[in-house]
């Protein structure tokens, strides 16, 4: 797991809790989505952000609880939207909120090979603050503080960035280091899927299990510890899922609490018991 820490060669920067966009204002104004589909229907609050023209911007796209933090499953719903009608009524009573990190295109011309706190004077040239846009705020090394003041305050963490990093727009570039604020937690593994793996997450006393998701992310030393710790211990079956008698504890990590009370994102750590 990464760990933040502090270095006069990085940056840190707030991780936000959303959806990766790429804003870009070259002929028209188009969205995209990191995987490069077109979502510019979507969100029709960000045609208008007084980005000048030949401008392609890298962000995330965020919507906020009560709190003012990031709200992950509200964005997912608004994204997940297809009538128009409810889009643009959306885009008008809760509109999200670009937040730009890096830049892409400056004037037409590509700067994805300048270093990054070159691409980051520009973002300042170019955005204008206002409702729906804003930039993710950063910090000349730090990232042990900046990220204790993510622990602090219920945040998703931070990404390091080496200051003169070029832009990689293909792969997940080894000078950006990613530092997630996980929360930990020892459940019973209730049960597995039988056509696809995951261990099955449970919490509470045997008469009273309460489901608490599903982990898919097990390494294979742990996974054939688990086949030979459950010898006997099958409690019932069907066509998709074996369920076991809660005996089998593991920590693991996750990144919060959904709002139907599941763990989002569970990975395995270690056996409990």
């Amino acid at each position: 797991m990464e760990e933040p820490f502090n270095h006069d060669d990085f940056i840190s920067e707030l991780k936000l809790d959303g959806i990766r966009l790429i804003y870009s204002h070259m002929d028209s104004v188009k969205l995209y989505t990191r995987h490069k589909n077109e979502v510019t229907k979507k969100f029709p609050e960000l045609m208008d952000l007084g980005i000048p023209k030949g401008t392609v911007l890298d962000g995330e796209l965020i919507l906020t609880d009560q709190n003012g933090h990031p709200d992950f499953e509200a964005i997912m719903s608004r994204f997940q939207i297809a009538s128009q009608d409810r889009i643009h009524r959306f885009s008008r009573s809760c509109p999200v909120h670009f937040c730009a990190f890096d830049i892409l295109y400056h004037e037409g011309e590509s700067v994805m090979n300048l270093p990054l706190l070159e691409r980051k004077k520009l973002l300042d040239s170019v955005v204008s603050e206002s409702e729906c846009l804003t930039q993710i705020r950063w910090l000349n090394g730090k990232g042990i503080e900046l990220f204790s003041l993510c622990q602090d305050n219920g945040l998703e963490g931070i990404v390091l960035k080496k200051a003169s990093s070029k832009y990689q727009s293909d792969y997940r570039s080894p000078a950006w280091i990613k530092v997630i604020n996980y929360q930990y937690e020892d459940v019973f593994i209730m049960g597995h899927r039988r056509k696809e793996f995951g261990w099955i997450l449970g919490k509470g006393i045997e008469v009273k299990m309460n489901m608490m998701g599903v982990t898919e992310f097990v390494p294979p030393m742990a996974r054939m510890k688990f086949n030979q710790m459950i010898d006997g211990l099958v409690a019932n079956e069907t066509e998709d899922v074996v369920y076991l008698k809660p005996t089998v504890r593991c920590t693991v990590k996750y990144r919060n609490y959904t709002k139907a009370g599941l763990l989002r994102m569970p990975v395995f750590v270690k056996f409990a018991n």
